[in-house]
């Protein structure tokens, strides 16, 4: 059930924002150098690479590091709003209809987050697709905390199911995050 909503919910989320996808990527292409679609290698459904796509939030040539790792002055003005508004998230609708992603599960790492992977490695959290929204993400916590990151993705997916999945998206657009991720916490 939950790959046949993935795919209607995706195809039809492509359609609708198609006008704003060409829109937005022109005023990225306008306000910075470099191209709209920015392409990175995550960690998908047991542990196999995938290339993620979103729209770019960045200045081109930012190091590929996770965001809570980059340097603040490396988003955009635009890539901010973006950002705030999940609508750099939108081209992962492609990544969901091709079916390396799904529209809720834990958010896919990038390959150099080692103890992120150890810790969903060990609650095996690997072993569903992940997601354009998920539980870590809209309880606010990020990737930051690979413990608590991972434990959260492991309590969705205890829970997995339709209405929980209804109730993360409606999160993720009632209760927009920061433009920017928070600085991390000293030990």
């Amino acid at each position: 059930m939950k790959r046949t909503v993935d795919l209607v919910a995706s195809a039809f989320g492509l359609l609708l924002a198609s006008p704003v996808l060409l829109v937005l990527a022109l005023a990225i292409r306008l306000t910075s150098e470099g191209p709209a679609l920015f392409r990175q290698v995550r960690v998908g459904r047991d542990e196999k690479p995938f290339v993620c796509l979103k729209l770019r939030t960045m200045y081109a040539g930012t190091p590929s590091v996770p965001t809570h790792d980059a340097p603040a002055a490396a988003a955009t003005r635009l890539g901010l709003i973006l950002r705030r508004w999940k609508l750099d998230e939108l081209p992962q609708l492609w990544n969901v209809l091709v079916g390396e992603m799904s529209l809720v599960g834990p958010r896919p790492c990038l390959p150099s987050q080692n103890e992120l992977i150890a810790e969903r490695r060990r609650r095996g959290v690997f072993s569903i697709r992940p997601g354009v929204t998920g539980l870590a993400q809209v309880s606010g916590v990020d990737m930051s905390d690979p413990a608590g990151c991972a434990a959260l993705d492991a309590r969705y997916m205890a829970g997995m199911g339709l209405l929980p999945d209804m109730t993360i998206l409606f999160r993720t657009f009632v209760r927009p995050g920061p433009a920017v991720a928070p600085p991390q916490q000293e030990p």
